[in-house]
């Protein structure tokens, strides 16, 4: 046995067991992505336009599952309350327990006093179509406004209720990261209630999740793909090898 082809052997064994390797990896974090995004996070869709243009109608969102202890302002929640239609809504948190909440001074909505700049609201909508009386919010309870405010059942249309148009912490089931179709992708991070204690969120494992899923994506289709490509490649360095020496006897 020649050199050549101890050598040629001696690769092809290598490049099999990376191939597995690589295959096997792939397949951990493709399988793996999938079951940690289905933990971490909860599709939901959208029913009416009371959040646009930050999610329209019909749009498929996903939330990340958390308590509502983790709620903060800023942050657009999917909530159930028996009060709203006891089904699942979708609203942007606009206070927490000890706010006072008000609209509006120059067409902006006050939180404790401060003017909150709103650039998810509709091109030219002010950021309420009736005003909002000074509201303090309960401790342990959320105000919600919709991003269309014209049109959204929320703690502005419910504020005469017993707890002032509010919800409890509690009514949260999870907090929307992205939209996933149309594919609009991560929501903005909401840095005007930034200055405001308490911060805002950070965003959830989303991007960690998908780039996990298409590197195990790559992975497997490469691991797969180095077969047939080094059969290939054996093929034609056998052709030359022949060739070669069909010359040399020849000569």
């Amino acid at each position: 046995m020649s050199r050549t082809r101890r050598t040629d052997e001696g690769q092809g064994r290598l490049g099999s067991t990376l191939s597995g390797l690589a295959v096997a990896l792939g397949c951990v974090l493709f399988l793996g992505g999938f079951v940690w995004g289905a933990i971490v996070y909860q599709p939901y869709t959208v029913p009416t336009e009371s959040m646009t243009p930050t999610i329209g109608a019909g749009d498929r969102v996903l939330a990340q599952r958390i308590d509502g202890s983790e709620v903060k302002r800023g942050d657009v929640v999917v909530f159930t309350d028996a009060t709203w239609g006891d089904m699942p809504m979708v609203k942007r948190v606009v206070g927490v327990g000890g706010d006072k909440i008000a609209c509006c001074r120059a067409g902006k909505l006050t939180v404790n006093g401060k003017q909150i700049a709103e650039p998810y609201l509709p091109k030219g909508q002010g950021a309420s179509a009736t005003g909002i009386p000074s509201t303090t919010v309960p401790e342990g309870r959320l105000f919600l406004l919709g991003d269309e405010r014209s049109g959204s059942l929320d703690s502005s249309v419910h504020i005469g209720d017993s707890n002032h148009g509010t919800v409890p912490r509690s009514a949260v089931a999870a907090r929307v990261d992205a939209v996933a179709w149309p594919m609009n992708g991560m929501l903005a991070r909401p840095t005007n209630f930034a200055s405001l204690p308490g911060g805002i969120s950070q965003p959830g494992p989303l991007q960690l999740v998908l780039g996990a899923v298409i590197a195990g994506a790559v992975l497997v289709l490469g691991g797969a793909a180095y077969g047939p490509i080094a059969k290939r490649s054996g093929r034609s360095r056998g052709r030359a090898g022949a060739s070669e020496r069909e010359r040399a006897l020849a000569g």
